[in-house]
This record gives C-alpha cells, structure tokens and sequence, in this order.
C-alpha cells in the first residue's frame, strides 16, 4: 500500500534481536466471518534481498483506526497514509522457513481497536529467538477493522481485492469488510464485552488447532493466495510448548484462554484490561501468568482484579515498566516522534525502544522457565532494573486485600 509521496519516515519498528532471521506470511482458514485470519511470523531461511510488507495492508484499515479515534475518514486517511504509508514490517514475507528442530508456539491477541500487523516489534523479536508466533485478528467486532469473504453474488464482474497481499484463491469469493463497533447509547458495556472476549478465546483457540494441523501434516487450505508452503511445517513446532500473549482486551482474552485450553502452559498478558472478564472463572485457571504493567494506564479496581488471580500454588507475577503509556506496546510508538506520540499518548517518558526491550526480555525469561533452555534476564521477572517496578506502580488500600 505504500505511497510514495508518504512521509519519508526515518522511524521504524525495530528488527528482531536473536539468531533467527524472521518471515511472515497471512493464513486464512474458512472464509465466512466464522473462519480464522491470522498474521504467522516464523524463523526463515536467510535472504539478502527479503520482500518486506506494508505494516498496514491497506486503506480500509486506515478508516478502522479512523472510526475507533473517532476521526473524519477522508482527513486521517491523509494523515495516516503520510505518517505510515511506507512503514514496513521488518519480516521477509513468504520467505521460506526454517527447519531447525522444534520451536515453541505462541498464540498473540491483540488490543481493543487494533489488529493482526500492530504488535510486529513484539512478534518478530519473539520469532527471533526461536518461537512459531500467530497474531489473530479478531472478529468479534473489537478490531479497528478486518475482512471475510463471502460468495460472490456477481460472479461475472471482475472484483479487484482491497489488499494486495489478501487475494482470496477463489474468484467466486468478494471481500466483506467488518469495523469496530461502538457501544450504542445507554448500552450497558459489560454484557458485550463479556461475549467477545469469550469469541476471542475461542479464535485463539481455533488458531492453535490449525497449528496443530500443519504440524501433524493434515492439508489446511489458505483462502488466501500465498506463496508460503505450509508442508513445510510440518513436525516443527513443540506443541507441549505452547504460550497465549496479548495486550490490554488481548490480556484478558490471555486470562479466558488459560481457563478454557490446558493447552496453554502459560500466559503473558501486556498491560491487561481486566473489565471484561467474569471473575467466576479465575478459580479455572491453573497456569502461570506473568502481568507486564505500564506506568500510566493501571488503576486501582483494575489491580484488585489481576490480585485476585493470586496463587500460592501457580506462579503469577507482575511488574510494571517506569515512564510507559499504554501504547508503549503497540509499534505506533516506533513510528511518530515525540510531540505527536505525546500528543496521541502513544509513547510515554522512556525511550520505547528500551521499553519494549524490557518487555521482550522479561517476557522471555518467564517463558524460559517453562519452554527454553536459557537463564537470560532472569531479574527482570521480579523487576530488578532501573527502569522497572516489582510488583504495580499503584497503591492498593489495605482494605481492598
């Protein structure tokens, strides 16, 4: 999608750090709104040429954000498109992967508003260093926008697709488009919230059975026009190894999904939004969680709720990053500079590079004592570092203990 009379743009999201040169490619499976989309990022093969995408595929995702923000179409689609018109994501797309082993999975839900190409800096660090990771984009009506397909009710007029790297197989099928859906007047929140983020763990949970397709070798057709071959998964993934991750409604789909799928050994929820979850299932969940806090987004009544996942028999662990926002970890913090990141609170007073670093690694030391075999910043995980907070930033009444 890029323009090339877009905003020469010197910022970008950081590459991965660790040994693995990372691809991407769009899977789609089924392709009614009931089917599964996701953005899977892998270790690949090394290429000195790689084809890297557009981060945001194409326009109508613009006027997803535009109609979250609350924002003039026409206008913010200028805006946007000069801001990050030619932003890539820094992983080779469709590159061939990888065979190495067995890699852990992990599945990645994102924020309210967002979709699958925005947590790019977090998933290809993450594949990087060894990990198969599927972003969802959910269709629960949560997303800033998505696309299903439907069957063509005017199969002899040629159909020219949204995004050019989302071509469905068929030429029988026409692009459908869902945006996010805002609460009407009066409507009581909680009731809605509450059923999607039940959709979104059940799309999580679709996305890990399609991985355990591939792996086992079972044919999964892609909807999509692709020139990854997916056979080449095939037996690579450790699927005793498995991790759900998300950001704020992302972080409570990680808490519903530790609940309903074993599956799941372990959960890392990024500065978690915890209203739409019915505390009755906190009980289910066994697994270890490992809560990673900005500074600046977390209250009280929110703290109380992850406290109360408590275990003296599971690990759960928390800590919170000094100077962070609650979009320090989306890639917008990457790509505006100070004033407009500021304006928009998308960065905070940390540097976001070193943020998001701090975050990778705690993240991967809490994994590696599940999954890796590596004793990598392990301090981080109790918060010792001057840039981070064991524990929360807020203060909790003694009363509500």
């Amino acid at each position: 999608m890029g323009n090339s009379s877009g905003h020469n743009n010197t910022m970008s999201i950081p590459p991965g750090k660790g040994p693995h040169q990372v691809g991407c490619t769009d899977l789609m499976v089924g392709h009614t709104v009931h089917g599964t989309f996701l953005r899977l990022y892998y270790p690949c093969q090394a290429s000195e040429h790689p084809q890297l995408p557009d981060w945001v595929p194409c326009r109508e995702y613009f006027n997803g954000l535009a109609d979250f923000m609350k924002m003039n179409r026409a206008l913010s689609e200028r805006i946007f498109n000069y801001l990050f018109g030619n932003c890539k994501t820094p992983a080779a797309w469709n590159a061939s992967f990888k065979q190495d082993g067995k890699y852990p999975v992990i599945i990645f839900s994102h924020g309210l508003g967002a979709f699958r190409t925005l947590y790019s800096a977090i998933c290809v660090e993450l594949a990087s260093r060894g990990f198969i990771v599927a972003s969802v984009e959910h269709r629960d009506e949560s997303s800033s926008a998505t696309f299903y397909f439907r069957e063509d009710t005017e199969p002899g007029i040629k159909k020219h697709p949204s995004c050019d790297i989302a071509k469905p197989v068929s030429d029988n099928l026409e692009e459908v488009w869902m945006y996010y859906r805002p609460l009407k007047s009066g409507e009581n929140e909680f009731p809605l919230r509450n059923k999607q983020v039940k959709q979104r763990a059940d799309e999580c949970i679709r996305a890990l059975d399609i991985l355990f397709d591939i792996n086992s070798g079972k044919s999964v057709e892609n909807v999509l026009q692709c020139d990854f071959d997916l056979s080449t998964m095939e037996n690579s993934m450790d699927l005793c190894r498995i991790a759900i991750m998300g950001h704020s409604f992302g972080g409570a789909t990680v808490i519903e999904c530790l609940c309903k799928d074993v599956k799941f050994k372990c959960g890392v929820a990024l500065d978690t939004w915890m209203f739409p979850l019915d505390e009755e299932i906190f009980p289910g969940v066994k697994q270890p969680i490992f809560f990673i806090n900005s500074e600046k987004f977390q209250w009280i009544g929110n703290i109380i709720r992850m406290k109360k996942l408590d275990s003296a028999i599971f690990p759960r662990k928390m800590i919170t990053i000094k100077g962070t926002v609650h979009q320090s970890f989306p890639d917008f913090t990457f790509l505006t500079g100070n004033w407009i990141g500021r304006l928009m609170k998308l960065k905070g007073d940390i540097d976001p590079h070193i943020a998001l670093d701090l975050s990778n690694k705690a993240t991967l030391a809490f994994l590696q004592h599940h999954f890796l075999d590596f004793n990598q910043w392990d301090p981080l995980i109790d918060g010792k570092d001057d840039n981070l907070i064991p524990g929360t930033n807020i203060t909790i009444p003694q009363s509500s203990i």
